[in-house]
């Protein structure tokens, strides 16, 4: 079967506001008829007066404020946020935040105008995934770079009493704008940097990983946003120092990783993120720590049906251009594992807490959300599912001293 891109039609709305005092440009963003709640998380947009600026910027409108939405943001948090809504009849609202706080805005902004109960909107064994047909307005302050949340339509929240972390996508809830400002990111503690930093790394590869289509434009623009991070992720997330330059790239880059312009016309898995979220689920896994402490068991377990665009990833990203297709496909593997080592990020389940005895509990939860035959071809069976979740529970990546070219990472005779 020929392998060709697909048709594909692109939309993206958001208008970004980038660089230094980009807070101060609120007043024309906003019309000034309305009524505007500011969302956000714990404290630190007012400790590090992020909120400050923005409610200063805002000085002649109509401002309330709701905060306490999490990292992995509920449902049962966004209800209430809702009723505050609906109390104070605003009208417009603003994310400051990270992108727990803007995917909390989306399904808020859904669900304030949604005719029926909102846990509808979703589907996957939560809801009856009923299609929504307006949503309040809003914009985005971004604090913390990593999802893409504030330049794409998409949304993840998770449900307690149904142990779910479910999405849903929709164009009415793009931001109207977004103002990304790099120095935002010096507060940032070194964990939240490198979880940024990978969770970028995963977007790209969740939809440039999979199988070649003849897409040059959609490869180019993937390998080059990933030697930028591989290029100044250690420097971010170790440093000290406030660097402009070095922030300015990750951010942006982040946003680029998922505001769909890599994903046109081409494959995509999303296997990693589904086997992911029921970890956060289980024991509250960072979302970016839950990716990396799968993706070198994904990339082994899947490496037949991964094989030529691991090579090429082995070429284009890591510049692996010597020895067998095996070697460099070796390499490729070890050199993402030492860049996520460099960051501080686990790389096996046994470093975020998952037992052998979880596991099973793991695969009942992706049936119960349909995650049955998922990944680019929708042939990861709970089979194969199960078969990562166990060689990710404790890795070894030290030579073995075989003569296998995968040193014992990969059988290629598998």
């Amino acid at each position: 079967m020929t392998k060709e891109i697909s048709n594909f039609t692109f939309y993206n709305p958001v208008k970004v506001l980038f660089g230094k005092q980009q807070i101060e440009h609120l007043p024309t963003l906003i019309p000034e008829d309305k009524k505007v709640l500011i969302l956000y998380g714990g404290g630190s947009v007012k400790r590090f007066g992020t909120l400050d600026r923005v409610k200063g910027a805002l000085k002649n409108e109509v401002v309330g404020e709701f905060s306490g939405i999490e990292a992995n943001p509920t449902f049962e948090t966004c209800m209430k946020a809702v009723e505050a809504i609906k109390d104070g009849q605003y009208d417009f609202l603003l994310a400051v935040g990270g992108g727990s706080v803007i995917d909390a805005v989306k399904y808020i902004a859904a669900s304030a105008k949604f005719d029926g109960d909102p846990i509808d909107i979703f589907g996957k064994g939560v809801g009856k995934g009923l299609p929504i047909q307006s949503a309040l307005p809003f914009g985005t302050v971004l604090t913390l770079p990593a999802t893409a949340s504030e330049m794409n339509s998409t949304s993840v929240i998770s449900f307690k009493e149904k142990k779910a972390k479910v999405s849903f996508s929709h164009p009415l809830v793009f931001p109207q704008f977004s103002i990304l400002e790099p120095e935002l990111t010096y507060t940032l503690p070194r964990r939240q940097l490198a979880n940024g930093l990978t969770d970028a790394f995963m977007h790209i590869l969740e939809q440039y990983l999979t199988y070649p289509v003849g897409g040059m434009v959609q490869d180019e623009f993937a390998e080059g946003l990933l030697r930028v991070l591989i290029t100044i992720g250690p420097d971010v997330a170790n440093e000290d120092k406030h660097d402009y330059n070095l922030r300015a790239n990750f951010m942006w880059t982040a946003t680029l990783a998922l505001n769909r312009i890599l994903s046109p016309g081409v494959p995509g898995d999303w296997s990693i993120h589904a086997l992911g979220h029921e970890l956060t689920v289980l024991n509250n896994t960072d979302h970016a720590r839950s990716l990396s402490a799968l993706l070198p068991a994904v990339m082994i377990v899947r490496h037949e049906e991964k094989w030529d665009k691991l090579v090429q990833y082995a070429e284009n990203v890591w510049h692996i251009t010597e020895g067998s297709e095996e070697e460099k496909v070796e390499g490729a593997i070890r050199q993402t594992v030492a860049y996520l080592k460099s960051i501080d990020m686990p790389v096996t389940l046994s470093e975020v807490g998952v037992k052998a005895e979880d596991i099973d509990g793991l695969i009942d939860q992706l049936e119960a959300r349909g995650n049955t035959a998922i990944g680019e071809r929708g042939t990861q069976t709970l089979e194969v599912s199960r078969a990562i979740y166990e060689k990710a529970l404790d890795l070894n990546f030290e030579d073995d001293g075989s003569d296998s070219p995968f040193l014992g990472v990969i059988d290629p005779s598998s």
